[in-house]
């Protein structure tokens, strides 16, 4: 699951099987769009080390695009 954007109170969240939407109470207050969640015993986690891996990935394609 992936953050896509927040939208007032909401986050809309990406997930394999379409888009949902989450209240932000019950994501962590470090949420931000674009990190990764994980859902562990019904509370949503960061995966921080695949939410950076994610950036990484997204800064080097950019990087490479503009580089030709």
């Amino acid at each position: 699951m992936i953050i896509d954007r927040f939208e007032g109170d909401n986050a809309v969240v990406e997930t394999d099987g379409g888009m949902i939407v989450i209240n932000v109470s019950e994501l962590p207050e470090n949420a931000r769009e674009g990190d990764v969640l994980t859902l562990e015993n019904g509370r949503y986690a960061v995966d921080c080390k695949a939410s950076e891996e994610r950036r990484r990935k997204a800064s080097d394609r950019l990087r490479k695009l503009f580089e030709r």
